[in-house]
């Protein structure tokens, strides 16, 4: 008989006691720690922006994008048109002067006096070479912002800067050619602003007065006498005024070659036309009845009928 080996078994664990439910007590002490915990971190989260938007704790270290700043005052703009004189844009300054005293209600800094002053004293200019010239010319005719501290000097030495910056990207080769230094392609400049109204005519009136240096001629040109001798444009020019013999005046026939210095302070337009006269063969130029534009010719006959015809 053969005897079977005994059967194992498992052995068998002691039942588990299970988890006791946590009393009602013990749940309310539990919630409540859990709010205070929430509390607590919403009050540090709260105090962190407070501080951040308020500049508080170590302003050294703080980043500057954290603060708030008040928004910049609304700047002034002043403009100068192209072929205004020194004189001329010292009045618009005391024009924008007052206007911001009466709509404004703010005084600043910029006059009339400080601006004449800040522009009476010669200077060297780069590209000019080592003389010293008068700021007529210089002042470039543009449109410019400025806040009450703005100072009359600060705004001349911007429309130097821009004078520089329009003045680099002008071709002088041709004026060169002709023996022309670029403060003669300057004064020419200011001339062609006083004298075109049609922009389509600068080049022409350049070549004008290029053909007439050339011919060793007087220029004939109103606009230097009435500068030299501060006739205003609505006044008429008097027989005696023609015979002056001021250098500016280049109606006299013995006075040859460009005035001493330039009339007005040109605009870039009438800078390039200067520096690239038209290629004709024009010797005078009369102002047509519609008072914009010129008539041109190379003949002293047509230019003397021309005038009779009109009036002139």
């Amino acid at each position: 008989m053969v005897e079977r080996p005994p059967t194992l078994r498992p052995p068998v664990e002691p039942p588990r006691r299970g988890r006791a439910r946590p009393s009602r007590g013990q749940i309310l002490v539990r919630r409540l720690i859990a709010l205070g915990v929430l509390v607590v971190a919403l009050i540090g989260l709260a105090l962190a922006g407070y501080y951040a938007l308020r500049g508080g704790g170590d302003k050294s270290s703080e980043p500057a994008t954290t603060r708030v700043l008040a928004p910049p005052p609304k700047p002034f703009r002043i403009i100068f048109p192209e072929g205004f004189t020194r004189r001329q844009m010292a009045e618009r300054v005391a024009a924008v002067d007052r206007i911001a005293k009466r709509k404004r209600h703010t005084n600043v800094a910029l006059s009339s006096r400080g601006y004449l002053a800040a522009t009476a004293k010669p200077r060297r200019i780069a590209g000019f070479g080592t003389k010293r010239y008068r700021l007529e010319g210089f002042l470039f005719p543009a449109t410019y912002d400025f806040t009450k501290r703005t100072t009359s000097a600060k705004l001349a030495a911007l429309q130097l800067q821009a004078f520089q910056r329009n003045w680099h990207d002008v071709n002088l080769s041709y004026a060169r050619s002709k023996n022309l230094t670029p403060y003669d392609v300057l004064t020419i400049a200011s001339m062609v602003e006083k004298e075109a109204v049609a922009p389509e005519e600068r080049a022409k009136i350049a070549a004008v007065i290029y053909n007439r240096l050339h011919a060793g001629m007087n220029l004939g040109i109103d606009a230097t006498l009435r500068y030299g001798l501060n006739i205003p444009p609505t006044e008429s020019i008097h027989e005696s005024q023609l015979q002056s013999d001021s250098p500016y005046n280049t109606r006299n026939p013995n006075i040859t070659g460009l005035p001493p210095t330039p009339i007005a302070n040109p605009g870039l337009a009438s800078i390039q036309a200067a520096a690239h006269p038209a290629k004709v063969d024009y010797l005078y130029f009369v102002r047509r009845p519609d008072k914009v534009h010129h008539f041109f010719t190379a003949s002293g006959t047509e230019f003397q009928q021309y005038e009779a015809t009109h009036g002139y």
